[in-house]
């Protein structure tokens, strides 16, 4: 599978606040990319008034779900008005926040618009076909030490898109409280027992207990024994 390139969501005023331009540019640059794809893509696979959108998984596997999903959103996002587009995919694009740049006309998709809708709606199945967790299987807030919490979906490569790699046990780290002003949360990935560490704004939430898979529930039993956690420097206040 592609290592693909990193996704910058945040505006270009955020990137040069942070000494982030390069960052900024060069996904700039890839969402254009994407976006003349997805053209290239619809004008090749339509011929008889119909679109055949298995072109779909080329795409994603070549930018990766994130940066697809991101300039369909955008796209949608600035067509808003038009009633080729479903009711569904308009509500899903609401869902991602997309700086206003005065650049992101650039990766706008210029396809017919109906087309264009057809395409997300192949993206979106190909998503759904991943089984993810999604906010419905969590509780959001709350303290997450010595919790079960879910991974963001775009904090993940494709690669470790899966509900598996989204579940991770929570050891502690200042990020666990959200009234601590710490993001560090230190734990395991139940998947592989790798020990690392993350920032809260990298989870959904604390998944409710009747989605924890019994496989998950077994290797919780693993890290749930006093002083078996390995020393990790945390960040300060």
């Amino acid at each position: 599978m592609n290592d693909h390139k990193p996704l910058y969501r945040f505006s270009l005023s955020n990137a040069k606040k942070y000494g982030e331009v390069e960052l900024w540019r060069e996904s700039h640059k890839e969402n254009c990319v994407c976006a003349r794809e997805i053209e290239n893509g619809i004008s090749d696979n339509y011929s008889d008034n119909s679109l055949d959108t298995d072109f779909a998984k080329n795409i994603i596997s070549k930018f990766g779900f994130n940066r697809v999903m991101w300039v369909l959103c955008n796209t949608i996002q600035r067509n808003n008005h038009d009633g080729r587009f479903s009711p569904e995919n308009k509500s899903w694009a609401k869902a991602t926040f997309i700086p206003n740049d005065s650049e992101r006309w650039h990766y706008e998709v210029t396809s017919h618009q109906g087309l264009v809708n057809m395409f997300t709606d192949r993206v979106r199945k190909e998503w759904t076909q991943l089984g993810l967790y999604d906010r419905t299987h969590c509780i959001e807030g709350g303290d997450y030490e010595d919790k079960i919490i879910v991974f963001k979906p775009s904090t993940l490569k494709d690669q470790y898109k899966t509900p598996e790699f989204q579940l991770f046990y929570a050891t502690g780290g200042f990020g666990c409280d959200p009234s601590k002003m710490g993001q560090q949360i230190n734990g395991y990935f139940l998947k592989d027992g790798e020990f690392t560490h993350f920032r809260r704004q990298d989870f959904i939430g604390i998944l409710k207990e009747e989605f924890i898979p019994e496989w998950a529930a077994e290797k919780l039993k693993q890290y749930e024994e006093p002083d078996d956690t390995p020393e990790i420097q945390m960040e300060g206040m």
